[in-house]
């Protein structure tokens, strides 16, 4: 017990750059309050004393501000930075070393009996605000977003973001292509599906891969035939002018703007 105790009071030194000394630790800090008193009412739990490990974590919210139900099954070296607003439900289980920040919910989508809470595993942090629901997984070292709303499970090592929560992966050299295609039409598409709905967004990747297509064979073709010896112009193709486009164009660039400045000059 007392090395768990050390444990907890060790990690607060390694994940909080304001703690001075361990006085002011086991004095000042909710969230360690909140873990000890959860301990406690853990163990009256699994005797079978639910009321009275029910109101244990009852007074334990009122003190700290951090509802942590007394089913809930804690690994070692559990921090919580703040606390205040800290919801984790009764089938809730989290791993080592992971780390929770203030209004972090790890909630149930429904009222039926068995899991249906997340589970954590180990080295996890969750951003302030971060809502993780339903009976799925966040694999071992993931991070989770402030705010982010996540309702799938998570893979290892993956940073979850948004609404609803969405990896964040490097680009690959499909998202580069569709970049490419949107600037070639006047407005940036692909940073405007950023914070779209998913079918919206689905929808206009579909539409820039399907004009990708039809630009590649269009180029093919024109070179086909004039292989042949047909006459083909194969001038530059007027683009889509950002202003054309009313609100769906993005911010124009400084090459646009200076563009579109010759012409009212030459205008």
């Amino acid at each position: 017990m007392f090395q768990r105790l050390r444990d907890d009071i060790r990690c607060v030194f390694d994940r909080d750059p304001a703690a001075r000394h361990t006085f002011e630790v086991l004095t000042t800090y909710p969230g360690l309050h909140a873990l000890l008193l959860h301990r406690l009412s853990h163990g009256l739990w699994r005797l079978r004393l639910c009321w009275l490990a029910r109101y244990l974590a009852f007074l334990g919210r009122w003190l700290t501000g951090i509802e942590i139900h007394p089913g809930a099954t804690i690994g070692h070296r559990f921090f919580i930075d703040h606390g205040m607003g800290v919801v984790i439900g009764e089938t809730a289980e989290i791993g080592d070393d992971c780390t929770l920040y203030h209004g972090v919910t790890l909630g149930g989508t429904s009222w039926g009996k068995g899991k249906r809470h997340p589970t954590l595993e180990n080295n996890v942090v969750v951003g302030a605000g971060a809502k993780i629901l339903g009976p799925i997984r966040i694999g071992e070292g993931a991070r989770v977003g402030s705010n982010a709303v996540v309702l799938r499970d998570v893979p290892p090592g993956a940073t979850v973001v948004g609404i609803p929560g969405r990896i964040i992966t490097p680009r690959s050299d499909e998202d580069r292509r569709r970049e490419d295609m949107a600037l070639k039409m006047g407005f940036d598409a692909y940073g405007t599906t950023q914070d779209m709905p998913d079918p919206v967004a689905t929808a206009i990747t579909r539409i820039l891969d399907h004009l990708h297509t039809l630009d590649q064979r269009m180029d093919e073709n024109c070179h086909a035939l004039k292989a042949l010896g047909a006459h083909v112009d194969d001038s530059q193709i007027q683009e889509i002018q950002a202003d054309e486009l009313g609100d769906l164009a993005g911010p124009s660039t400084p090459a646009q703007e200076a563009d579109e400045s010759r012409r009212g000059v030459n205008t």
